[in-house]
């Protein structure tokens, strides 16, 4: 009982079923290749760490899309700024034109 409130008690649960559904599962009597193994217990990794990623809701995904948008507007046009008084810095001061 110690064990489970220091895992958590959704983590616990978790790991209990998968020992009830490993323990139900028949054994096969020739092992699976190490490969498979691998890929199935990445898969299955994978599967539980994406369970624990806190989603952003609507409004985080529409703020920070506006964010980036912004940024990418400010970033353009200081590039284009940049861009328009070199061309005019090249053409006429180092060129002589």
């Amino acid at each position: 009982m110690g064990e489970m409130r220091s895992e958590g008690g959704a983590a616990a649960r978790r790991r209990q079923r998968a020992e009830r559904a490993a323990a139900a599962r028949p054994q096969a009597s020739q092992p699976q290749p190490a490969q498979e193994r691998k890929r199935s217990n990445f898969i299955a990794e994978s599967w539980a760490e994406l369970k624990k990623v806190e989603w952003p809701g609507q409004n985080q995904v529409i703020q920070g899309t506006v964010v980036v948008l912004i940024a990418c507007l400010v970033v353009g046009t200081f590039l284009y700024v940049n861009d328009q008084v070199w061309k005019w810095v090249v053409s006429k001061v180092l060129l002589g034109q």
